[in-house]
């Protein structure tokens, strides 16, 4: 039986190694993740509106969750931990803690958190995020095997204690790496055009916004010329300074005098078309419809139902992310309070239908109850009658 247990609890063989060595292979362990990366994507979302607002209601319509239990009791306080769980910064409850925790996962393609146990490590005290910036990932021998580091008192990367109280969550790993993929990772290309294009056009502005004119007198020469031009600088100023006050004055002037308006002839180019391409692929990478985001580009305002599927499956990949870091948080909660039972996570129903569509669909249901209904009687009633006619028959043939 001991020898059983022993084989059991042995770790799984892993066949799948990196053949690359060479002479400092402790450091070759460590595997750092890119702080200029993390700070790229968060300047993406802060120069482009439109990223930020799309991963901000991706964070709101993964929804809350809840726990459900085979013990009542034991379900019942746990979701009065869910519920009231500091979260840091003022906040409390599991879904704040899930939106930050989705917000750093999206933006920097991973997430780091770490479960505060209380004195005693009776009772989990708080959840916390980190920055992901602030860790590494230090990789063992087996794929399956690796710790999170951070800097100690001297700023050296160590590993930190307690590494069964630290989450880390990556958005689809890659095979070569053990940190994720962010959401924004093909757009600092598209946002680097698309701010090229925004900041001409506000220069453009600055420069011929602001009308400028230029007052051409010909004709004369010498002194009379300079004078002439003279006067005719002090008048136009007039002219506008009174305009600017809300009077009407008009300008009078002999001579030639041509006035123009400082690079009114200039074309200035179409930003429309290359605007709207540009914002077609930053949309298309969030997976969240143009409408939703405030961009009219089509006719109708109406999620399709091809539109809503796949929404609801982007919201659906993110939640089976997040799902295992809920159910380590709620396994530790249950077991530290002495709780054997079961659990399962419960994520609120999606819903991304208006409320026309759902009476609409419900109305569809209860007409395909009411005909089933009216099926199954006619279908009963003509089983008496066909029941009824054989026993009249047989009796006739009784009777002769």
């Amino acid at each position: 039986m001991r020898n059983w247990r022993k084989q059991r609890e042995a770790p799984p063989s892993v066949q799948l190694r990196s053949g690359e060595r060479h002479p400092f292979g402790v450091l070759r362990e460590y595997v750092p993740l890119g702080r200029g990366e993390a700070r790229l994507y968060r300047a993406v979302r802060e120069a482009v509106p439109v990223v930020d607002a799309a991963i901000y209601k991706l964070i709101r319509m993964a929804g809350g969750v809840t726990v459900r239990c085979s013990d009542s009791v034991a379900e019942a306080a746990l979701a009065e931990f869910l519920r009231t769980v500091p979260v840091g910064r003022g906040q409390f409850g599991m879904n704040a803690f899930l939106d930050c925790y989705l917000d750093s996962m999206l933006t920097c393609g991973q997430a780091v958190g770490e479960i505060v146990p209380a004195l005693g490590n009776r009772d989990i005290a708080a959840l916390l995020c980190g920055r992901v910036e602030d860790i590494e990932i230090k990789e063992g021998i087996s794929p399956l095997d690796f710790t999170l580091c951070g800097p100690d008192e001297c700023g050296r990367m160590t590993e930190l204690p307690c590494q069964e109280l630290l989450l880390f969550t990556p958005l689809n790993p890659e095979a070569n790496s053990p940190y994720g993929v962010s959401l924004l990772r093909s757009l600092p290309f598209l946002a680097d055009v698309l701010m090229k294009i925004y900041h001409t056009i506000g220069v453009n502005w600055e420069r011929c916004g602001n009308v400028r004119f230029a007052v051409t007198c010909s004709g004369g020469d010498g002194v009379s010329a300079a004078e002439r031009s003279r006067m005719l600088a002090e008048e136009w100023s007039r002219a506008m300074r009174d305009t600017r006050g809300g009077s009407v004055r008009d300008f009078v002037a002999v001579g030639d005098v041509g006035i123009q308006v400082i690079g009114g002839d200039a074309p200035i180019l179409d930003s429309e078309i290359p605007v709207r391409q540009l914002l077609e692929q930053i949309v298309a990478k969030t997976g969240i419809p143009p409408f939703m985001l405030g961009l009219s580009w089509s006719s109708t305002e109406r999620m399709s139902s091809q539109q809503a599927d796949l929404l609801t499956t982007e919201i659906t990949a993110l939640r089976r992310t997040l799902t295992p870091v809920l159910e380590r948080i709620c396994r530790l909660w249950l077991r530290m309070h002495g709780f054997p039972c079961g659990f399962e996570v419960v994520w609120d129903e999606i819903n991304l239908q208006d409320e026309v569509e759902e009476a609409r669909a419900e109305l569809y249901r209860q007409q395909a109850r009411k005909l089933r209904l009216e099926n199954e009687a006619a279908e009963v009633e003509q089983g008496k009658n066909a029941g009824g006619s054989d026993s009249t028959a047989g009796t006739m043939r009784r009777e002769r």
